[in-house]
């Protein structure tokens, strides 16, 4: 039976132990993905951009395969293959593993967050700094990409959020995330309902803050 006792006490006995560990493993996890997805989705972004045909198919392809599997499927892919894969050239552990699934998934959804930025900039912008004999790598850097931050930032932040909760599918291979603590205490203490409402706590928190503070960020942005 559901007592707020047992959340006194799980804060209290369990919150080093279990749940600031789950919470950093979700936080690194998160933060590796939308790092190394910002990367590779800004290479796919301007891939699909370009002038090949093959690279845009290529991209494209990426882009479509990514959004339309589901991200539980892509963690057991990595985790089943990817190991396996590489295993004569470097030792990969589960964790580090499924970072690669979800940095995998993330550059997928960048890649249309920056493409869509950099598209949403006025076509004028790059037609005048063409006709005032700019390249069009520096038309790219010193006219576009400028502008289109302010789209980019923004939504970057939002993905971080998304992905935060997402890290939930990582407690499949019991990789510490919170999702993982919380099935440990569970597993400890039977107290199913408390420590779940513990932890969606704190995924609250987390997401509700970060928003905000992307709302602060983005408010400040449009005033420039």
């Amino acid at each position: 039976m559901f007592s707020f006792e047992h959340i006194i006490v799980l804060l209290r006995d369990y919150w080093d132990v279990f749940l600031l560990e789950g919470l950093r493993y979700t936080l690194i996890l998160s933060a590796i993905a939308v790092l190394f997805g910002a990367v590779f989705g800004s290479l796919i972004a301007f891939g699909r951009l370009s002038n090949s045909r093959i690279l845009r198919f290529i991209c494209s392809a990426y882009t479509e395969v990514v959004r339309d599997t589901p991200l539980l499927v892509q963690i057991y892919l990595f985790v089943l293959i990817v190991p396996k894969a590489i295993g004569t050239i470097v030792s990969l552990s589960t964790f580090q593993a499924v970072a690669m699934a979800f940095a995998f998934n993330s550059a997928a959804y960048v890649s249309e967050i920056v493409r869509s930025g950099i598209q949403a900039v006025d076509a004028g912008q790059t037609e005048a700094a063409r006709s005032l004999g700019m390249s069009a790598r520096q038309t790219m850097l010193h006219v576009v990409m400028p502008q289109a931050v302010k789209n980019i930032l923004p939504a970057l932040g939002n993905e971080f959020v998304s992905v935060i909760k997402e890290t939930s599918m990582a407690s499949t291979f019991f990789v510490g995330d919170l999702m993982t603590s919380y099935l440990k205490v569970k597993g400890t203490t039977y107290w199913a309902l408390e420590a779940l409402l513990i932890v969606a706590a704190i995924y609250f928190i987390l997401g509700f803050g970060l928003s905000k503070l992307i709302s602060v960020f983005e408010r400040r942005m449009n005033r420039k």
